[in-house]
């Protein structure tokens, strides 16, 4: 039996995941422990269902609440940001890291300090501390699989056998709601048009990275810190159809691509299952039926945030983090409806401008840095507010 901890149950990567084993074999996996942010009824539920030894709520002011709901269950509950980072730790011998943002950092890090094996949808850590998050996977010998669906695809067709084969890594992006949309359409864009996803079926923060194209842009970094490769060599196609999930092109012209339908149950599996492969039960793709592939660059004029993500990576040093923190402060007000749509990006550019790229030695360094972006993106994101 594969004992496993999922960080981030209850969104969307984590019900996917707990789906996959669901559907597996009695007794190929157990649950160790569940983590989730505030939705202790669901969290409890899964718990229960999957008998899970462990479940923790990262809002404290949930703990009552999920011991009551997991009275006589045998079922350990937790509360709090400690409590999450301990659940973390725990000897598994597979993790799945999905808590959304920043916030998912401390508790990926210390999965990958216990090793094993870690999937890592949370591509903010990468972004916001790829150095350090790369340095412990390499000092514990932990395994760090990539599990968004464009990395995943990458991971599958690459040769690292001679990296200087490799002459370009391609993801691929679906355009979001506003891929044909003129400025301005997606100046007075509403939340719900953002979240609107004409593809995947998302949280609210990552389909609004998505209509910004900003998750594109993070994912260039997370890119970079993964595979052997510079990151100029790292190129974005849009692409609406959403089958191609990402290429490979090397040195001899040969591109290799993976191909499959849009459900992140696909890329969940791989990792899963890694080295191995396992069935799932999803749609099978028919390209007959499709009966045609587009790919187009992505418009910098329409989507900024893909050359902010750039300028941040080529900057280094806290840069990303700074990045990473203004966007997640933009979005927030934004859905909040206290911030334009076009004004997320503009947020995150002054931040960067105000902010540079300072050095950032260690954890706790990104930690402050991260604080000082999100409290200086407030303020800007209230200056446009108070000027509209």
């Amino acid at each position: 039996m594969k004992r496993l901890t999922i960080l981030g149950s209850t969104g969307s990567i984590g019900r996917s995941t707990l789906a996959l084993v669901a559907a597996a074999p009695p007794g190929a996996y157990g649950i160790e422990a569940l983590v989730a942010g505030r939705d202790v009824a669901g969290l409890a539920a899964q718990a229960r269902e999957f008998g899970a030894r462990l479940a923790v709520v990262a809002d404290p002011t949930g703990l009552d609440a999920l011991r009551e709901a997991l009275a006589g269950s045998g079922i350990e509950a937790a509360a709090g940001p400690e409590a999450v980072i301990e659940a973390a730790g725990r000897p598994v011998d597979w993790t799945m890291a999905a808590i959304v943002g920043a916030a998912g950092l401390r508790a990926t890090l210390a999965a990958l300090e216990r090793g094993g094996t870690v999937a890592i949808a949370n591509k903010e850590s990468l972004v916001c501390a790829g150095e350090i998050v790369l340095a412990v996977a390499a000092r514990t010998g932990a395994t760090l699989l990539p599990c968004d669906s464009e990395h995943n695809a990458v991971f599958q067709a690459l040769d690292t056998k001679d990296p200087a084969l490799i002459e370009k890594i391609v993801l691929t992006a679906s355009g979001g709601p506003f891929r044909t949309a003129d400025l301005a359409t997606m100046r007075a864009a509403t939340p719900e048009m953002a979240v609107k996803h004409p593809v995947w079926s998302m949280g609210a923060k990552i389909s609004v990275d998505s209509a910004t194209m900003m998750n594109k842009g993070l994912e260039v970094i997370e890119a970079a810190r993964l595979f052997p490769i510079p990151s100029e060599r790292i190129e974005v196609l849009v692409h609406p159809q959403s089958t191609v999930h990402g290429m490979v092109q090397y040195a001899d012209g040969s591109i290799l691509a993976q191909l499959g339908t849009p459900d992140m149950r696909t890329p969940i599996a791989h990792c899963l299952a890694w080295p191995n492969r396992m069935p799932v039960a999803l749609p099978r793709l028919d390209l007959a039926a499709l009966g045609r592939l587009e790919f187009a660059a992505p418009d910098p004029e329409r989507f900024p945030a893909l050359r902010l993500a750039r300028e941040a990576l080529n900057a280094g040093g806290g840069a990303p983090t700074i990045l990473n923190a203004a966007n997640e402060i933009a979005v927030a007000l934004f859905l909040d409806r206290r911030l334009g749509f076009l004004d997320i990006a503009a947020v995150v550019e002054e931040a960067m401008q105000q902010l540079g790229a300072p050095t950032v030695a260690g954890l706790d360094e990104v930690l402050a840095l991260d604080s000082a972006a999100r409290a200086l993106a407030n303020r800007l994101a209230a200056r446009r507010a108070a000027a509209a």
